[in-house]
C-alpha cells in the first residue's frame, strides 16, 4: 500500500511537469512566468540530448518545442518521441513562425500534438498547456 501511495504521488507530480526544449530566453520566461504560478514544475531541455533522457527519467506532462530552435533539431525530438513507445503518448505542443508552413506541415506530419504561432503561444501558454495535457490519456 505504502508503495502504491508513492507511486501516486509520482504521477501526481509528473502531471504538473512540463519538459521545455526552448532555449530562447524570451519564450521561455513566458513559460515560466505562466506555468510556475499555477503549480507547474518546468524541467529544461537545452540540447538534442536533454530531451530524450529528461523526457523518459521525468514522464513530463506534456512537452513544449520551439519548431525554429538552432540549439536542437526540434523535427529530429519530435520524430524520436513520437516513434518511443514508451513516450509517444506525452503531447507535444510546439509553436513556429506563423508564415513557416513547410515546418507546420512537417511537424504535423511528424505528430505534434498541437502547434501555433509564436504570438499566440505567447499570449495563450497557460491554456494552451492545459489544452494538450488534457488530451492525454
Amino acid at each position: 500500500m505504502n508503495q502504491t501511495n508513492e507511486t501516486n504521488q509520482m504521477n501526481q507530480t509528473n502531471q504538473k511537469t512540463i519538459l521545455v526544449a526552448v532555449n530562447d530566453l524570451f519564450f521561455y520566461t513566458k513559460v515560466r512566468d505562466a506555468l510556475v504560478p499555477e503549480g507547474y514544475r518546468l524541467e529544461k531541455a537545452r540540447a538534442q540530448q536533454d530531451i530524450m533522457e529528461k523526457t523518459s527519467a521525468t514522464s513530463p506532462a506534456a512537452v513544449i518545442l520551439d519548431m525554429n530552435d538552432r540549439a536542437i533539431d526540434p523535427f529530429q525530438a519530435l520524430q524520436t518521441l513520437k516513434h518511443d513507445p514508451r513516450l509517444n503518448a506525452i503531447p507535444v505542443l510546439a509553436y513556429a513562425n506563423h508564415e513557416e508552413v513547410e515546418t507546420w506541415n512537417r511537424a504535423r506530419t511528424l505528430g505534434v500534438t498541437k502547434i501555433v504561432s509564436r504570438n499566440e503561444f505567447s499570449a495563450r501558454t497557460l491554456e494552451l498547456v492545459e489544452q494538450v495535457t488534457k488530451v492525454k490519456v
